[in-house]
């Protein structure tokens, strides 16, 4: 016989939000909370925000790029995170896992140092 375990999906219901925004959008407070979640070489991939969330990063953004720039939040990327509204009054929730990409400094790509005269030795010239 089998039996299939259902294990309830988190919402916004049973999770508990990780900040509360009061009248301004908080920069801050949000770049602090995904460095908290960072670690690994992991970041979280996802902010989810309520009504009242999302209706305060659109006009923390409306203020760097103009509320022409901002009608919607749907593709938006704030601090890498991919937005995602929900149906909730008010919630703010960072989840997901994507791996950091590291910049690769350049000079760390260059070829080790060889002495010129003991490497034309080696060389065969044609």
């Amino acid at each position: 016989m089998n039996t299939r375990h259902h294990t309830p999906i988190p919402d916004s219901t049973t999770l508990k939000p990780e900040l509360h925004m009061r009248d301004t959008w908080d920069a801050r407070a949000v770049s602090e909370l995904i460095r908290s979640k960072c670690r690994f070489g992991e970041t979280p991939a996802f902010l989810f925000v309520g009504k009242k969330e999302a209706e305060l990063l659109r006009e923390h953004l409306a203020e760097a790029f103009g509320s022409e720039a901002v009608t919607t939040l749907h593709q938006t990327y704030y601090m890498g995170l991919e937005v995602v509204e929900i149906g909730s009054e008010s919630f703010l929730f960072t989840a997901g896992r994507k791996a950091i990409r590291t910049l690769q400094d350049p000079i760390s790509r260059r070829p080790e140092w060889r002495d010129r005269e003991t490497e034309t030795m080696w060389q065969l010239r044609i």
